[in-house]
This record gives C-alpha cells, structure tokens and sequence, in this order.
C-alpha cells in the first residue's frame, strides 16, 4: 500500500464505518453507499473485477506478516491469489467499531500466532456469505455450490458467478454464527511459498516509508532531547536562529527537549545544530559503565532474588556435588538503531488530531496521540506509515509520537513532520536490557548434572515501562524469564534436571530498556547454552550427547537438536580448520536449534556455515520462515560481533554508525535451514532464531581455540 492509501480518503471511510458499530462478519453498508467497493465483512473487500483488498492490523516492517496474514484470509476465503492486494486499517476505525480487527500490536513474533484463529475465520465467513448470495441469486441451496479461485460454482446446473459479482449482494447476507475452518492439510495458499505482496514496490522505490512522507503546507522539526536520562531543559537562546533561513519556531518540547521547525528538516537541523541550549543534566550525570557494572555484580549474589523457575533443591544439590563448575557472563546494552531513524507526522487543530507514522502498534500510537493532543480517542486517528525497520523500537515506545504532537500543537492546523538524526536516535533508544548472570552447577562421579542455579542480576524491561520504573511487590517479570520459564507455550526451559533454581535480582540502572528483537532470550540463550557446553566439558563429554541426556522429557526441543546436528554432521570431520558448536532454546513459541562451524586463523574469526532448525507448529509460508531464519542470524551475529553501547557521564557514548557497527555481507555466513513443523501449536518466527546465534558460534569458538567468551561483544576479545 502506498502512504496515499491511508490518508485522508481512508480516514473518511473508517470515520463513515465508525458510527455503524458493527463488529467481526456484519457488512459496512456506508462503502455501497459512497459507490465504493463493497467489504463483505471487515477483512475482505471485493472490487468488480474480481480484485480482493484484504485488510490487515498487524504492521509489515519486513518480517512478511502482510503476507503470511493474506494467505490465511485468502485461503479460507478460496479466492484467486493473484487478485489479491491489502491495506491498513486505521487504529481509530479499530477503536470506533468495537475492535473488530482485533490487536494491532506487532511484536514478540505474534502477527501471525495470535491473529490466525480470527483473520481465517474472516475470510472463511466472507467465502460463505459469497456463497449464500450466489445461491440465492440462483434459487438453489447453499450446500449445492462450491467456490474455487474467486469463482462460485452450481454443481447441478454448471452455472457460475464470480465473487466480484456477488459481492455487493453477499454484503448484505447475515454473517454466519459457525465458522469451521479448514484443516491445514488441506491449505492450497496457505503453507506455501507464494511471492510477498510487498516486494515489487520495495524494489520498484514505490514503498514510502515515514521518513518519505511529504503533505500538502507540511513544515519539518528537527530535535535534540537531553543526552543525560533524567535531565532537563534549563535555558534555550531561540533568537540565535530565529532569522536563519527557512526557520519557522523554535519550541521547547515538555521538560527535556527543544525542537526547531523549518520549511526543510536541513534547515531545521542547522538551526538546531546553532542553537545554545544549556543542560540541567540531574542527578544521573556521574554514572558510568563502570558504576553499572559494580551495580549488577552486586545483584550475583545479594540475599534477595525473584524466583522464576525451581525444582527440588539446587544449593543443596550443588553443595553434594563431585565437580562444580561456575562461571558468570555479561551482556551488554545494545541499540535497535533501525535504518529509518524515529519520525512521525502531526496535524493538530482545536477538535481533532492525526498522526502518519511507522509504527509496530497503531494503537498504543494512538493512545499516545490523544494523551499529547490532550483531546479523546475519538477525535484522533493514526495512519500506518510502512517502517524502515522497527525490531521493538516502534512498538511499546511512542516517544517520537508524543513530541511529534506536542509540536504540532505549537502550529495548530500544520502539519509538521519530526524526524530524529541519528544521533538523536542512538542517544535516545529503549536499549536491550543489560544483565549479568551468575551459573553454578553440579556434576556427580558419572559427569551428570544434578544440580544448577543460574542468578540473573539486572534490568526489567516491563519495570522500566511500569510508572515508577517497578513492578508491584515480589512480582515475577516473566519477560526477564524467557526460555526459561517451568512451562507453558511460550519460552520454558528446555532441560529437565532434578534440582534447579533460576532467580532474578532486578538492578535497573537509569537508561531506560526495551523489547530489542528477541528480547531476554537473546542472553538468557548465551547464559545456558554456553554454559552447557561448559558442563559438558568438565564433564568429558560431547555437548551434543550431554544435552540429550537432560533433554529426554523435551522432545521438540530434542527434534530440532537431532534435525540440526543431522544436517551439520555432528559426529563427522568437519573441514580442515573448522570447528563446530550447538545452541537450542524454546522461545515465542517455537523450537529452535542452531550449529555453527567457524575458523579462527591469526586471531581472526571467519564464521563459515549455520545449520538452523524450528519447528514453529504450522509454516504458513516457508519461504518467508527461510528469510526469517536468515534474517536472525544478520541481527543476532551483528550484536554478538559488534552490539555494545557504553555509558560515561550519564549519556550513550555511542553516537552513529561509527562507533555502533553492524556485520558486512563478507561476514555474514551461509545459512542452511531446516524446517520441521510438528503441527498442533503456532510458534513465532520472527526473532527466536537469534537467541541461538551467538552461543552457537562461541561454542564453536571454544572448539576451535579453548577460550571461553563470557561477555559479548567479540570486537572487546583477542581471539588469538
């Protein structure tokens, strides 16, 4: 969809469809109405040609979920896939008709796993309500016709309609109660690699991107927000800049930041970039790494933790033990620094406000919108904007959204557009959570684990965005938690081990955290995997075979383990130089498993191959998971090589690209991928994947030179 598709007209249509009430399955008669295609129910809009605009409220920002979304619709609908085109709901219409799109938060790999029951059963209603109208159109029962490609069909008289020309009477029908859906043996669209919707204008330069968007009588601010977290504005001089060209206003934004409007955003960055602005800097200005580093070491072993995950008696187990191994991994701060840096558009007037952004959740977009107009839900609307990259940014955040609307209110009835340098975005993110972790474990005389404590020390994300910065008394923040949660669906621990406790201490230093992609099982995978491996050691045994003797009860976990080491050949001569390493965790859903073969030659790493397998449940497209997959591994190996952010005088140090590399094409490895959906559950796939890509190679790294890492990023280690 282009940015045209979600502005003013589409406003006009969902604030006509506002006042209907309707919700999941009941027609919109306004679009008949206006002479404008008819929307058979809120997923599925058929033009006369035949043509269907399927409608989806989760955000694409690369990860494929528009299309994953539209196979399921178009599957259930039976309709003809090369007809097939989407569009974005607004949030605003979303709120107005009673949530019939259901949540718009896109995150923690959920596009697909928690919107699949109710988008199929929007398109499995719109195909029966397609058929009812042909069928009454003909005099004949329902059950006699068959629909195929877009086409409904009489069996007994051979006569045919096309859903275009029915779609206008099938608007009408009452939406059935009872929607069965189809079993996914049976999927034609759906579980298969059918090319995503979004690619031709992506490669075309037809996509437009937030940082793209240019309105009629639009002006451009640019911002710089204080770099020191809890400080504030003191003083600004804005008749520095106020005759600089194209300078409208100079505005200050809320407590902490000053912002300029110009006609260009050049403009306005120079101008800004001129301005004298003094720094109450708070009483955050003296820490350091080094103060938040003694802060976390301070949480390995004070007397108070939070207990996530414990069975039988751990200390006690450890305590009896033959061999005890321990051992204590960091893991540092690490910035989404997503390409299109932080940017949204506002139009404020006296009695509504709307806001153009790319966001992962057009509702909390909204939320925030209303509370910075200071005006109701209902008088404000946010139109989705596709992103130049979001990985957690752009979702449970909206500070951009906030200061774009307070600056608009500044110039009532302008639309102005705030765009972050990238200097504003690298010293103003929600960072990964910094964490430390304390393992122990337990060997007896035989070399098996009969005991391990594993002590998280470090921040809450959901306490960082808790008012207050904390989480009520003795509350277990799940999140800090992943993959190694006792059960459940989403991230449980993957071994079974008589004696275990996992506990967290929350330290929360001042630089505020977010949900980074992958979020905590990125260092909760380094924390065990690696630390398997050095049981394993200690153990004498393979690391292969020493997982699966504490893996017995996990099966999935086991298959994807097996499926991996198959492909890679574990157990067979690697190539002459290359050395090999294992990594698995349960996370979002999915099983996944990874082995990387590396070389290190001089003290230089060349990581040569990663075998990856998941098992997700269902593969809606597995061509989508491949690049998925890929994708994971391009994040997860350019934060293991290269992520850090470092804090002096209470601000990031890290600036721009510079200083916060990311992997080049010459690193990146070749990715061999192994799909094994085991059916009966629907697992995430957008970032549990790289969670295993760091333990996987420095395992392999430990193989190929005997050195354990124990912090990340490698650039800090000489590997020689």
């Amino acid at each position: 969809m282009t940015a045209l598709d979600v502005s003013r007209r589409s406003f006009l249509v969902g604030a006509a469809a506002a006042g209907t009430g309707f919700s999941l399955g009941f027609h919109i008669p306004f679009a008949e109405a206006q002479g404008l295609p008819p929307e058979v129910n809120a997923w599925v809009v058929i033009k006369p040609d035949d043509t269907v605009v399927i409608r989806i409220a989760r955000s694409e920002m690369g990860q494929g979920t528009l299309t994953g979304l539209a196979q399921l619709v178009a599957e259930e609908l039976e309709c003809d896939w090369s007809k097939v085109t989407t569009e974005y709901p607004t949030p605003g219409q979303n709120v107005a008709r009673n949530r019939v799109w259901g949540n718009f938060s896109t995150g923690g790999s959920r596009g697909i796993r928690e919107s699949h029951d109710y988008v199929r059963k929007g398109g499995a209603a719109a195909r029966i309500m397609l058929v009812a109208a042909a069928a009454q159109g003909w005099g004949v029962p329902a059950s006699e016709c068959r629909a195929a490609k877009s086409r409904i069909t009489h069996a007994g008289s051979g006569r045919s309609v096309s859903y275009g020309q029915v779609a206008e009477a099938a608007a009408k029908i009452t939406p059935p109660a009872d929607i069965p859906l189809k079993d996914p043996k049976t999927w034609t669209i759906a579980g298969q690699s059918v090319k995503r919707l979004d690619t031709a204008d992506k490669v075309n330069g037809r996509q437009v991107y937030g940082a793209d968007l240019n309105l009629p009588g639009m002006l451009n601010a640019a911002i710089k927000d204080c770099p020191v977290f809890g400080g504030k504005v003191k003083s600004f001089d804005a008749a520095k800049v106020a005759s600089m060209p194209g300078v409208k206003k100079v505005v200050q934004v809320e407590e902490t930041g000053v912002a300029v409007i110009a006609d260009t955003w050049w403009r306005a960055k120079t101008a800004l970039d001129a301005l004298p602005i003094v720094w109450d800097e708070g009483p955050n200005a003296n820490v350091t790494s080094a103060s938040i580093d003694a802060m976390l070491k301070e949480g390995l072993t004070a007397a108070q933790a939070v207990v996530g995950n414990e069975a039988g008696d751990a200390k006690k187990a450890i305590a009896g033990a033959a061999k005890v191994v321990e051992a204590t991994y960091n893991y540092p701060f690490q910035n989404h620094a997503t390409m299109e840096p932080m940017n949204a558009t506002a139009l404020f007037t006296a009695d509504k406000c709307e806001v153009w952004c790319p966001t992962q959740n057009g509702e909390a977009a909204l939320a925030a919108t209303a509370a910075a107009a200071g005006l109701p839900v209902a008088k404000c609307d946010v139109y989705k904007i596709n992103l130049g990259g979001g990985f957690g940014r752009r979702g449970a955040t909206h500070d951009f959204v906030r200061q774009a609307v307070m600056i608009a209110k500044q110039m009532p009835g302008v639309p102005i557009k705030l765009l972050w340098s990238r200097e504003e975005d690298m010293l103003h993110g929600r960072y990964h959570p910094i964490t430390q972790a304390k393992m122990v474990g337990g060997l007896d005389a035989s070399g098996k684990l009969v005991g391990l404590h594993m002590r998280i020390s470090g921040q809450s994300i959901l306490a960082g965005l808790a008012p207050g910065g904390a989480l009520p008394g003795g509350a277990v923040d799940r999140v800090v938690f992943q993959g190694l949660n006792p059960g459940g669906p989403e991230a449980s621990f993957g071994y079974t081990i008589p004696n275990l406790l996992i506990d967290h201490a929350m330290r929360n230093p001042h630089v505020p955290p977010g949900f980074w992609r992958g979020v905590n099982a990125n260092q909760n995978a380094i924390y065990v995997e690696c630390f398997m491996d050095e049981l394993a050691k200690e153990a004498g045994k393979d690391p292969l075979a020493f997982r699966r003797e504490i893996m017995s009860g996990n099966p999935k976990n086991l298959a994807v383990l097996n499926a991996v080491a198959e492909k890679a050949g574990w157990g067979t001569p690697a190539p002459a130089g290359v050395f090999r390493g294992l990594a698995h965790l349960h996370a979002f859903g999915s099983y996944i498993a990874a082995c990387a073969e590396v070389s290190v030659t001089g003290g230089r790493l060349k990581i040569h191959r990663i075998v990856a397998s998941t098992d997700p449940g269902y593969v809606v497209n597995p061509q989508q998971v491949e690049a998925q997959i890929e994708g994971s591994f391009v994040y997860g190996l350019s934060a293991l090589l290269y992520g850090e952010f470092t804090v002096k005088g209470g601000r990031m140090e890290q600036e721009n690209f510079d200083t916060y590399n990311v992997m080049r094409m010459d690193e990146m490895p070749k990715v061999e991928t192994v799909l094994v959906p085991s059916g009966g559950f629907w697992g995430g796939v957008g970032e549990p994947t790289i969670a295993v890509a760091a333990p996987a190679v420095l395992n392999a790294i430990f193989a190929a030179t005997g050195k354990r890492i124990r912090s990340i990023p490698l650039k800090n280690h000489q590997l020689a």
